[in-house]
């Protein structure tokens, strides 16, 4: 009992006392509606502190859960509002007697529309800060696991990274700042508790004063400032930045890469390590050395933006790197993607010779057409010859012979063609007159057109023009044959043997059901097979050549 009493006497007493006479003080401003955290500016190691509320002399309530409770030595307010303006008192206390109390003085600032972060919410600069150019965030010690999101200056975001400010964790660095830098900075982050995120905002001034010396600017020996290094694709690289920092060792000392403006340690990416040391010379000057290694170089690096930034007390200096492919690699890159397209392009054209093969020969009778003619001795560009039929009833491959074949042939492209029976002379009825006279109008002849059909087999006339043709065919090789299947023959055993050769090499040009709709299609696929094997003509059908 005298316990609690000699501790209510001692709060009773330091509340009626005036601050400034008995009470360690301390001042903070927060804006309403952000996050507050204060500080008992007494700390002692493995003692109570309790908090009060100087006005109503109301205890602080030590639970999570309220918007304003207390922990030890820290006040939380989660968030401000305006009415939590006024002071408050911690105590630290153990079993046998209190210390005296310490006040701090809280004033929260309503949000007014055109004014972003009022003059009054700033706190005492650093010592060092004047000149330095680092300027601390006030107060964010205060705050677990918080994190920046912007700087301003007098209320305007500033831009970063850039060649003129570098901000890093808790710091904002002002490389050579002039007079013209000073002014209020404050520093915009965010801090979460109890699974809500809160913002808090804490404005510093910062000023610049004339020092007759000052500590030296860090200087990057080397690499120099937008240098080339050469690399090889898939193999490692090791980049090397050496800066000096100053005369004797510095409170302030930072070499480091920055990969795509990203510190490279902060990278979730094994292909990228640091390391990094500090030495001192014989003559007292420090230095700083920070080797960027990159286990595999990729295609991805080369447009990737490597940047060494050197840090004192004075500011920072930053040299960029970039990667390019050594010569001989670029030698060897292009020597594959030009083989790869030249194979590209092969592929292509085989696929467009195979399906196209036809047509594309065609178009270019038409568009290249020759103007000689070869002197071979022919008279006639085909002869035809085909199974007669012994009846008088009509057929359709006779018809064909004599009419579509001709009036496709003669009529449309000027082909001059030899049929038996059409072209025969006087005085060729006997059967050797004939054979013999047929031979010849063979070996005249550019082309031989066999018209096969099932009565080829059965036709002994045939057979024996059949088997002249084939001898100069085939022996001599003097004429090329051109096979029209009009009827399906099958596996075509009842053949010769030497037809059947023929067969086998080149194949046939079937007529198909569809082909009878239309039979003076000359651009049908059956007809552009046909003009595809017969020689090359003249724009006048009056001369042709062979090929």
């Amino acid at each position: 009992q005298l316990l609690y009493f000699h501790m209510g006497l001692r709060v009773f007493l330091a509340l009626s006392l005036p601050c400034p006479v008995v009470l360690v003080c301390s001042h903070d401003d927060a804006m309403e509606g952000e996050a507050l955290v204060v500080k008992c500016p007494r700390d002692r190691p493995n003692r109570t502190i309790t908090w009060y509320h100087t006005q109503t002399n109301l205890p602080i309530p030590a639970e999570e859960g309220e918007r304003i409770f207390s922990s030890g030595r820290f006040l939380w307010f989660l968030p401000t509002a305006k009415e939590d303006s006024g002071t408050y008192t911690c105590f630290v206390c153990d079993f046998s007697k209190c210390t005296m109390p310490s006040t701090v003085s809280v004033m929260v600032y309503p949000y007014k529309r055109g004014i972003c972060f009022p003059s009054r919410i700033r706190y005492p600069n650093d010592t060092g800060t004047l000149t330095s150019g680092k300027i601390v965030c006030p107060t964010i010690d205060n705050y677990e696991n918080a994190t920046i999101v912007k700087w301003y200056k007098d209320c305007k975001p500033l831009q970063g990274p850039s060649e003129k400010y570098l901000m890093r964790e808790k710091y904002l660095f002002i490389k050579c700042p002039p007079k013209t830098d000073e002014g209020y900075y404050t520093c915009y982050f965010t801090y979460m508790h109890g699974g809500n995120v809160y913002n808090v905002s804490a404005t510093r001034r910062f000023i610049v004063e004339e020092t007759v010396s000052s500590p030296i600017l860090a200087q990057i020996q080397y690499p120099t400032d937008n240098s080339v290094i050469q690399v090889e694709l898939g193999s490692p690289v090791n980049i090397s930045c050496k800066a000096f920092l100053g005369i004797g060792k510095q409170n302030i000392a930072v070499v480091t890469w920055n990969v795509n403006e990203t510190k490279a340690e902060a990278l979730n990416s094994l292909r990228f390590q640091v390391d990094c040391q500090f030495f001192r010379e014989s003559d007292r000057r420090y230095y700083g050395e920070s080797i960027l290694n990159i286990e595999k170089v990729k295609e991805e690096d080369l447009l990737s933006n490597f940047s060494c930034t050197a840090l004192n007390e004075m500011g920072f200096v930053m040299h960029k790197v970039m990667l390019q492919l050594k010569a001989g690699h670029h030698h060897n890159t292009y020597l594959i993607i030009g083989i790869l397209v030249l194979l590209v392009i092969i592929a292509l054209l085989v696929i467009l010779h195979h399906f196209f093969q036809i047509n594309i020969v065609l178009l270019c009778r038409e568009i290249f057409k020759p103007y000689k003619t070869q002197n071979d001795g022919k008279i006639y560009d085909a002869c035809v010859i085909y199974p007669k039929n012994r009846t008088n009833e009509a057929n359709f491959v006779e018809y064909f012979v004599h009419q579509i074949l001709p009036d496709v042939l003669e009529n449309k492209h000027g082909y001059k063609l030899c049929i038996h029976g059409r072209d025969m002379l006087p005085g060729e009825g006997t059967l050797l007159d004939a054979a013999n006279a047929f031979e010849m109008r063979i070996l005249k002849s550019r082309r031989l057109i066999i018209i096969l059909t099932p009565q080829l087999i059965e036709c002994e006339e045939f057979a024996y023009e059949h088997q002249i043709a084939l001898y100069n065919a085939l022996i001599q090789n003097d004429i090329k044959v051109i096979l029209l299947e009009m009827e399906t023959i099958g596996d075509y055993k009842g053949l010769q043997e030497s037809l059947r050769h023929i067969i086998k090499q080149q194949g046939t040009i079937k007529w198909k059901e569809k082909h009878t709709q239309s039979p003076y299609a000359s651009n049908s696929t059956f007809w552009k097979h046909v003009r595809y094997h017969m020689p090359v003509r003249h724009k006048s059908s009056q001369f042709s050549y062979a090929v």
